[in-house]
């Protein structure tokens, strides 16, 4: 029988500290493994998204008379914060931009898969939501780095049925939170929802809705102009298709005066 030796290396990092004219050798041993308690890394993961987040514009959804609003701040035109998804679903995103987009395109090819597989009357917004819960939560939980992402899914409500409309708030730990009125994501999100909730009432109109939205994003100290500005509407006004995007000389008449 063949012996084998196994030789295992340990290695040290040797500092040397010099004091009061004296050189001392101080040897560490390396291979000690270090220990970071679960709820340090748990907390310094959220902190890490947290921070991410922050950096971006936030937005809003809510109900209004005629379906869901929503309105983003967002100066581009071509990198857009809310999307359609399916027939009566909205997503809207803040935060690393190339994160949450492939959260939309996952989304889509979702909703198309249950649509083609069972009936378009199959595909809700608490399914996808449940969906990308389980998407993010996997990844803050396993990953090296969580995802800098907030995003919110908005379904519009059966037309018999106006009040059953729905918000889902996915936050990038998994965690979700279901609104029946409306929803804030990203920076300073809980300073405007404090000045949204002081001007929403139900069943808002298109404008009172829109101007009410600008004003919590915008706060004293600042005007948004049009461009600033990304909104998009789910209404049974549109047809099968809810999804709508108000800009142009349309949002422009709809701006607070």
């Amino acid at each position: 029988m063949r012996r084998f030796q196994i030789k295992i290396f340990l290695v040290y990092l040797v500092q040397s500290l010099i004091i009061g004219g004296r050189e001392y050798r101080v040897v560490i041993d390396v291979n000690m493994p270090f220990y970071v308690a679960p709820e340090q890394l748990m907390e310094d993961r959220a902190d890490y998204a947290r921070k991410g987040i922050a950096r971006g514009r936030s937005l809003i959804g809510f109900t209004y008379e005629e379906g869901i609003l929503i309105v983003a701040e967002n100066a581009s035109n071509t990198l857009r914060k809310v999307s359609e998804i399916y027939d009566r679903i909205a997503f809207a995103g803040v935060g690393k931009y190339n994160e949450f987009d492939q959260l939309r395109i996952a989304g889509v090819r979702h909703a198309d898969l249950k649509g083609y597989s069972f009936s378009r009357e199959d595909v809700d917004a608490r399914s996808l939501a449940n969906q990308y819960a389980q998407m993010l939560g996997q990844i803050f939980t396993h990953e090296m780095k969580p995802m800098e992402v907030e995003i919110l899914v908005a379904e519009i409500g059966q037309a018999e049925e106006p009040s059953s409309s729905q918000l889902f708030h996915i936050l990038y730990d998994g965690t979700v939170k279901d609104h029946s009125d409306y929803a804030v994501l990203g920076g300073d999100a809980e300073v405007i929802y404090e000045r949204f909730s002081d001007t929403y009432i139900e069943n808002l109109s298109l404008a009172s809705g829109i101007q009410s939205a600008i004003n919590a994003l915008a706060g004293p100290d600042r005007v948004l102009e049009p461009d600033d500005l990304e909104v998009a509407e789910l209404s049974h006004a549109n047809g099968r298709r809810s999804f709508r995007r108000i800009e142009g000389d349309e949002l422009s008449g709809l701006m607070p005066t």
